[in-house]
């Protein structure tokens, strides 16, 4: 039986998908992100979605250990972080991610498909993955509606994070917490508040402002450019000297 990495909440009309793996920081799996897209309730079933996790971080990106020690790891964890980005972003009803702590790497790639990011002051938020040989360009077409093209270049090539105090200046967080333990409970008080809009007028707003952003139209351009860096030998190195590893 396959291990429960994601866990769904229900508070009415509203769910809440939980990823479930905080002794690891909720590093990203393939399996995780599989299960995330069987989480997700179907548009009609609910009246919105926050996605959330478990501990004291909600994602530090993908499980890079496993990247290591698994040739293909990379590929399928890039296709499965731009369906879960396309699964949120294509959504009609409110979606707000509870971001506490970190959102890192891919972490920082799901906010991209919230229409509001809940995060907190000493939280840390970015993109850090050039010094590991691989492109965060998969982020790329959703991080610019975000934050604009300049602060996006900016993240995208700087292999640094940043606070949440900078995070919700540049427009990568909306929502800005005092405390990590906050951040869940705004999202869903933010969440509920969107749901009680008009629906129909909402979801209106929403198909237009995909269609103006476009940002579903270069998505498989970006993810074709992260996809172009994995596992080459730049990339193979670079977890090999993470991990204290030999090259073989």
């Amino acid at each position: 039986m396959s291990e429960n990495l994601v866990r769904v909440e229900r508070y009415g009309g509203i769910a809440v998908v939980v990823l479930s793996r905080p002794e690891k920081r909720n590093a990203m799996t393939p399996a995780m992100l599989e299960q995330v897209l069987m989480a997700i309730p179907p548009a009609d079933e609910i009246e919105g979605l926050v996605l959330a996790g478990d501990g004291p971080v909600f994602c530090g990106g993908f499980d890079l250990k496993m990247c290591h020690e698994r040739p293909g790891t990379l590929e399928a964890l890039l296709r499965g972080l731009a369906r879960v980005i396309a699964e949120l972003d294509g959504r009609d009803h409110p979606v707000v991610v509870a971001a506490q702590g970190a959102a890192i790497a891919g972490g920082a790639a799901l906010l991209g498909g919230a229409d509001v990011a809940v995060g907190d002051r000493a939280g840390q938020y970015g993109y850090p993955v050039v010094r590991l040989g691989l492109s965060p360009a998969v982020s790329a077409p959703y991080l610019r509606l975000l934050v604009g093209d300049g602060h996006a270049r900016e993240r995208l090539l700087d292999p640094s994070t940043v606070s949440g105090e900078e995070a919700r200046r540049i427009g990568l967080i909306h929502e800005l917490c005092d405390i990590p333990e906050d951040c869940g409970p705004r999202a869903l008080r933010v969440c509920k508040m969107l749901a009680g809009k008009p629906r129909h007028a909402f979801a209106a707003t929403k198909r237009l402002l995909r269609e103006l952003g476009g940002a579903g139209r270069a998505a498989r351009a970006g993810l074709e450019a992260s996809l172009a860096t994995a596992d080459t030998d730049e990339c193979r190195a670079a977890l090999a000297a993470l991990f204290g590893a030999a090259r073989a």
